[in-house]
């Protein structure tokens, strides 16, 4: 494997290497950079190493620069930053590490670039290329970590016990790695996956969720996921999704097992959109289906209300997993609560108020719920699959001549409850709600048109009837 590098990489490389003679120590580029050079991914995070001080080689190489760029330096790790217009570099001193069974925050001391490379998390990360005068661009593979690049294997330096105890982060780390290159992990390494899997109740939920973040933003998280399940992890981390898990038959009437669906609508949507909470919708769709389902001797299996339990769900596995609990949070919930609405309306004759409806309670994320909803239509059936996606684009159409006729996503009540209040001498109090959402009724369900004169003579004769001694201010 050769490595092709830009001719602006080639000027940096050259600039650290004098840097690194002027200060009499050795500078080597390791990890990430190399492997994705190998591998011809772009890159723009380069970790060097060095046998001395990784901030005095910094502040040397930024020297070289006019104007000279910002360095950030952390004295606790030793470490310093420099960020270029193009690329991000970090200098460190070469270290050996040794650990604590509680704790995957090493002891550290000064080491050689072997031992750094020693303990480093796979052979494909522990590779480095020189800078030294007399090897200057060499591949330093201690590891054979090339072969491994070769062969697209995931495989750990030291025995994979050792090395998924002493940090079992690294455990996410190579099921991350594995789904973002497609690459397989070795058995031997899977294997020490599944027996130190136990050890990731010492990793922080907030670390574990980036790392479920990463893989949900491969093409194909459902590679992760499966290696999650395979290994043990997901029961201890999500609980939750691995329940979606297995079929059941009762009286030769089956359901289709819900995680393995899910898996699919994740990597379906993943053809369709980069954003990270919608793929988090597609996870948490059919989460409620497990404590839904029911038997019926005449309809089978059912999930009755599984998108309403969904929802309410949805707070509770973000909190608990540490994801944030923001707008983010309730978008992926009203995804959960709204997903099987448009895909119902194939199933009856759509009617304009269903449509309005639909459209007013997605509001500016009805596209996001039309990519899950599309998502959603899976079946091994390619007929079924095929009927399914021509009634979902029936549904479309439609939404679309109801939106261009009548603007419901933007749409904005032409008496809000403020106007109520004015109207009736009203406080902030139920009354004032209960008329609001009888108008906003009225509208979606067309049987009033969306303008004052009538929101008002409609809101005044139905303060009568609910509230006979409710008067309303002379206009």
């Amino acid at each position: 494997m050769e490595i092709h590098y830009t001719t602006a990489e080639i000027k940096l490389f050259e600039t650290i290497a004098k840097a690194a003679q002027q200060t009499d120590c050795e500078a080597y580029i390791i990890g990430g950079f190399v492997r994705d050079k190998l591998l011809n991914r772009n890159t723009k995070d380069v970790d060097i190493v060095t046998n001395k001080d990784g901030i005095a080689l910094a502040q040397k190489v930024a020297s070289f620069y006019t104007p000279s760029p910002t360095i950030n330096i952390f004295k606790t790790f030793g470490t310093a930053q420099i960020k270029l217009p193009t690329i991000e570099l970090e200098f460190v001193g070469a270290r050996k590490e040794s650990y604590t069974y509680n704790s995957r925050k090493p002891t550290v001391s000064t080491g050689t670039i072997n031992e750094d490379q020693l303990r480093r998390d796979f052979t494909i990360n522990a590779l480095a290329i020189s800078l030294q005068p007399h090897s200057y661009g060499q591949v330093i593979d201690p590891f054979d970590g090339i072969t491994d690049l070769q062969q697209k294997i995931i495989r750990t330096p030291l025995a994979p016990e050792q090395t998924f105890s002493d940090d079992p982060l690294r455990m996410l780390r190579a099921i991350r790695f594995a789904t973002q290159l497609h690459f397989t992990i070795h058995p031997t390494t899977l294997q020490g996956i599944a027996a130190q899997a136990h050890r990731i109740a010492i990793i922080s939920k907030e670390r574990v969720a980036e790392e479920l973040n990463k893989i949900l933003l491969c093409k194909k998280p459902s590679i992760g996921f499966m290696l999650l399940r395979s290994t043990g992890l997901l029961q201890l981390i999500f609980p939750e999704m691995v329940a979606l898990e297995g079929a059941e038959y009762i009286d030769n009437q089956g359901h289709k097992d819900n995680f393995l669906h899910t898996l699919q609508v994740v990597d379906n949507i993943c053809h369709t959109t980069n954003d990270l909470w919608l793929r988090w919708a597609a996870v948490l769709h059919d989460i409620a289906k497990p404590r839904t389902k029911r038997f019926e001797a005449s309809k089978g299996f059912t999930f009755h209300g599984h998108e309403v339990v969904g929802a309410k769900m949805v707070p509770k596995i973000f909190d608990k997993l540490k994801l944030p609990l923001n707008e983010k949070m309730r978008f992926v919930q009203k995804m959960v609560l709204l997903h099987l609405r448009p895909i119902s309306l194939t199933k009856k004759e759509i009617t304009d108020s269903a449509i309005r409806r639909l459209l007013f309670d997605a509001g500016d994320d009805y596209d996001a719920l039309m990519l899950l909803c599309n998502a959603d239509i899976t079946s091994k059936n390619a007929v079924k699959v095929k009927r399914y996606l021509e009634n979902f684009e029936l549904v479309r159409q439609r939404c679309t001549a109801v939106e261009e006729r009548d603007h419901i996503r933007s749409w904005q009540p032409p008496i809000d409850g403020e106007k109520i209040m004015e109207l009736f001498d009203l406080p902030p109090s139920k009354p004032v709600g209960i008329l609001k959402a009888a108008i906003k009724d009225a509208i979606l369900d067309g049987y009033i048109e969306n303008t004052y004169e009538a929101a008002y003579a409609f809101v005044v004769q139905r303060a009568k009837a609910l509230y006979p001694n409710m008067q309303v201010k002379a206009q």
